[in-house]
This record gives structure tokens, sequence and C-alpha cells, in this order.
């Protein structure tokens, strides 16, 4: 039993689990991207793209890629909980895992959120909270396991590139017209 965890022991059971911790982001997102694959071939070609879009088939590998490093950081995590005899060190490793999976269900919203609600805005609202709860958890695995650290790089960089394509496609599909309404409303005077 570990010294310290508030995480759910069947998550925790996941997480301990190599092959589970790295299968399990990767079948979720694999079930999402399969639920809106209609969207992406109809949906998604018809938008307004920001330079530097990736080809479509960089997605799914990237994506795979990322699912499975991040799987993988969540096993050194548990480990590092498992096998410390240090207090603050198993409850940094615990909060590090606790994000892991509070991120893992944000990015879960996300792909619903953009291609099956067909929602940018929410979508960008979403995946800034996704970044900010990611950052937080690489910062606190940097403490922790800098083995898991450096998975959990990779999908820092993506995230941000992936915060810059959604805002893109937001504001040349209509945002920039909402951002300018937004502002004219708040710049008028108001009329007695």
């Amino acid at each position: 039993m570990p010294l310290y965890s508030t995480i759910p022991i069947s998550l925790l059971g996941i997480s301990s689990n190599t092959p589970s911790a790295v299968l399990f982001p990767v079948a979720l997102g694999t079930a999402s991207g399969f639920i809106t694959r209609t969207s992406v071939s109809t949906w998604y070609p018809t938008l307004k793209k920001p330079a530097y879009e990736p080809p479509r088939w960089a997605f799914p590998v990237a994506w795979t890629y990322l699912y499975a490093s991040m799987g993988y950081a969540s096993h050194l995590l548990a480990e590092s909980i498992q096998r410390t005899s240090i207090l603050e060190k198993a409850e940094m490793a615990s909060t590090a895992l606790e994000l892991y999976y509070i991120q893992l269900g944000l990015n879960m919203l996300w792909t619903p959120l953009f291609f099956g609600f067909k929602k940018p805005g929410m979508a960008l609202i979403e995946i800034i909270g996704l970044s900010s709860t990611v950052f937080w958890m690489t910062n606190i695995s940097r403490k922790v396991n800098m083995k898991a650290f450096y998975l959990f790089l990779p999908y820092c960089a993506w995230l941000s590139y992936a915060t810059y394509l959604n805002a893109g496609i937001w504001y040349l599909n209509g945002g920039k017209q909402k951002l300018s309404k937004l502002f004219k409303k708040s710049v008028q005077p108001k009329q007695d």
C-alpha cells in the first residue's frame, strides 16, 4: 500500500500496471476520434485554417505517441507514490497523478466540443484549461520523477501548438466578428 495517495484505487491500479497505463489513454483517444470521425472528414475541411497547419495524417500519429508517453509517465508517477518513503515526495507524486487523470478527462472533452458540437470557441476555452492543467502537472512531475517530466514535455509543446490552431480556427471562422461585436459593445457610451 502506498505511503500517501488520494487517487482512487482503480485509477492507481491502472497507472501501476505498465501495459494498462499506456493502453488506457490510447484506447480513450482512439474511441474519442472514432466517435467524431465524420466531422473530421466533412466539417473540418470546410474551415479556414491558420498558417502552419500540419497534414491530416500527422494528428493520429502525434496523438498516439502522446497518449502512450503520457500513459507511461503516469506509470512512473504511480511508482513514485508506491516506492518513496518521503511523505512530501509521495504527496507531490499523488497530486501529479491526480492532475494526470483530470487532464485526461479534459482531453477527452475537447474532441466532442470541437468536432462533435462544432464549437471552436468553447473548445478554445477548454483547451486553455487543459493546457494549464498539463503545465501544472508537468511542473510537479519535475520535482518527483524526471523521466515522467521529460515524457510530458512533448505533450506541453503539442498542446501549445494545438491551442494556436484552435484559436486560429475560431478567429478565422467567426471569432473575429464576435470579438469585434463584443469590443464595440464595451466601448460604446451608454445613452440615457
